[in-house]
């Protein structure tokens, strides 16, 4: 921080007659996110006011000291370094204009200031000179003024009093040049006992105007604390104080600083709100904001009113940190998507929800309905779908991509034909559960990996039909082929068969007509000698016959004789002619 910050800026400045908060402070306090303990100190102008601020950082220079007499303050300066003390801790020091400029000529924007420096600061320190007495105290008639400047409720109570102690700073008196003995009635006080001292009331009707700015000081302020300084050097020396060195100053001077650091850095508390809101940084910033344009507006700075619009602001701001901080840390994990399990999306997600919820715990103000806890809720939930959408298109990019790379090989067996043939079918299954298998082995696929699968699955049951179907066509067609083949072949034997039954038959017919032949000639010859054989033994017996009329017949029978030989050539001739010449007529 004090690197970021090694100058204290103007917080409030003064432009014309109004008060406006400077831009670069006010971008500051924004990026302050710690708890801040503010310390602002007040007092007339030339009081040596900015010399003690700038003790409280550990420099001799930094906020302006004025060597002559117009003040170099103007308006209300801040410094923010890391607490000294406190780790974590914010330590911003406001140092004020003096008071009773004679050259401003408006003690309204006096009163304006005193009134931001008790609204903003957990500590506020009163700086004068000389001692504490009437005139110290009338100095000091501001304080009456916070009733008519500062509102605890948005709504009149009869008295607010008694509860300003409960949000107003502690109250510290530094009175510089002190140099009476610190003594009552010939005993010895302490400090703080000559503060109570000055405080105290009087009695009486003719002392009320005495006891007011008294009883505003015990009442307004929950703690009450007084430190007496010395010079600090020589008078000739103290027009160029912020040049000299802690050797140069005086010894009992730099023991009371040391007191009052130490002070300040042990006892001053966080700046708190109503309700135990502890104010950071940012939110210091935003109620400068918001007290400056109620009094711009002119308006009464109204505590209650600046809680709730500051716990407007800030829980909205709480809101969107909280969702930038769910999307950051969801934004971390993206790089890692797909995210391979829903329950480990899940897991993610509730990790990154309480580290948001942190962060809006933090920072969130009096969110009592929980309002704004539930739109976070609600926003949380609206982002998770987003990011579960991402992850799942991750998921099935990836495993689109995987499948692709996978089956690579396959789709150009697709485009190229090579399982439209016999036994395709085969080699398709073979290599599609070779790709499934590495598909399953390859991790990192994400929530939408057995979606993408199936979707594969189901466009390569197509392409499996297709090739199963053009299997069974080859299949029917080598079937008819095979069929058509042993019907051919079957003719084939069948033509075969009746060549072969012709042959056979052609040969048992030539051999039927050989043996008929040979039959018929067997059986010619035979009757030619049967014939032959009857023709000698009809001629024999016709001879005989003959032979026996003749022998018998006389002479004169010898023509009848002769008729019958005759008789019988004629005979034996037509027999002859009948029969083809070759025949023969068996009786």
């Amino acid at each position: 921080m004090e690197q970021l910050m090694p100058l204290p800026v103007c917080l409030i400045e003064n432009v014309g007659s109004n008060l406006v908060v400077n831009q670069e402070a006010e971008k500051i306090l924004s990026s302050i996110s710690e708890p801040v303990i503010v310390v602002s100190i007040v007092g007339k102008y030339r009081t040596g006011k900015s010399f003690l601020m700038n003790r409280l950082v550990g420099h001799n220079n930094g906020f302006l000291l004025g060597s002559s007499i117009q003040s170099k303050t103007k308006g209300i300066w801040m410094w923010c370094v890391p607490h000294p003390w406190k780790p974590g801790y914010v330590l911003v020091l406001l140092d004020t204009e003096g008071l009773g400029d004679v050259e401003k000529g408006d003690s309204k924007n006096d009163a304006w200031i005193f009134c931001l420096s008790v609204l903003l600061s957990s500590a506020l320190v009163y700086n004068s000179i000389g001692t504490i007495d009437q005139q110290a105290i009338e100095q000091l008639h501001y304080v009456t003024e916070l009733t008519e400047v500062i509102k605890l409720k948005s709504t009149d109570t009869k008295d607010e009093t008694a509860e300003h102690e409960r949000f107003l700073p502690s109250f510290t008196w530094c009175v510089r040049d002190f140099t009476l003995s610190l003594e009552r009635d010939g005993k010895e006080i302490t400090e703080d006992e000559y503060l109570m001292m000055g405080l105290e009331l009087k009695t009486g009707e003719n002392f009320q105007q005495y006891n007011l700015p008294r009883e505003c000081i015990r009442s307004f302020f929950h703690s009450h604390k007084c430190f007496v300084f010395d010079r600090p050097t020589s008078t000739r020396n103290l027009h160029r104080l912020d040049e000299l060195k802690e050797s140069e100053l005086e010894e009992e001077f730099m023991e009371q600083a040391a007191k009052f650091y130490e002070h300040i850095m042990r006892n001053s508390r966080v700046k708190a709100l109503t309700g135990g809101i502890t104010v950071t940084g940012k939110m210091l910033g935003n109620l400068t904001s918001l007290y400056v344009d109620t009094i711009r507006s002119g308006e009464i700075p109204c505590m209650e009113n600046a809680v709730l619009t500051l716990a407007k602001i800030e829980n909205a701001g709480a809101l969107q940190d909280a969702m930038s901080k769910y999307e950051h840390e969801m934004d971390n994990h993206v790089l890692k998507f797909p995210i391979e399990t829903e329950l480990e999306f899940l897991n993610l997600h509730m990790e990154c929800t309480g580290k948001a919820n942190e962060v809006f715990m933090k920072r969130s103000v009096n969110d009592q309905d929980q309002t704004y806890l539930q739109e976070l809720k609600n926003q949380i939930v609206k982002k998770k779908k987003e990011y579960i959408k991402i992850n799942e298109d991750l998921s099935r990019e990836v495993c689109k991509n995987l499948l692709q790379t996978l089956s690579l090989t396959m789709q150009n067996g697709l485009q190229q034909g090579s399982y439209f043939r016999r036994g395709g079918h085969k080699a398709f299954l073979m290599d599609n559960n070779k790709i499934l298998e590495n598909y399953h082995r390859t991790p990192g696929k994400g929530v939408k990996s057995q979606e993408v699968l199936e979707d594969f699955i189901h466009e390569n049951q197509n392409s499996e039909a297709a090739i199963l179907q053009a299997e069974e066509k080859i299949t029917q067609a080598d079937q008819r082929l095979a069929e058509a083949h042993n019907q051919a072949l079957r003719a084939e034997q069948q033509r075969q068969s009746a060549e072969q039954q012709n042959r056979d038959l052609q040969q048992s017919m030539i051999r039927q007509s050989a043996t008929f032949q040979q039959l018929i000639n067997s059986l010619t010859g035979e009757m030619e000698q049967n014939r032959m054989r009857m023709a000698q033994e009809n001629n024999f017996l016709m001879t005989l016959q003959l032979q026996a009329q003749q022998s018998r017949m006389s002479s004169s029978h010898q023509q009848i004789l002769d008729q019958m030989q005759e008789e019988l050539r004629r005979q034996n001739y037509q027999r002859r002619s009948s029969s083809g010449g070759g025949g023969c007529i068996l009786s």
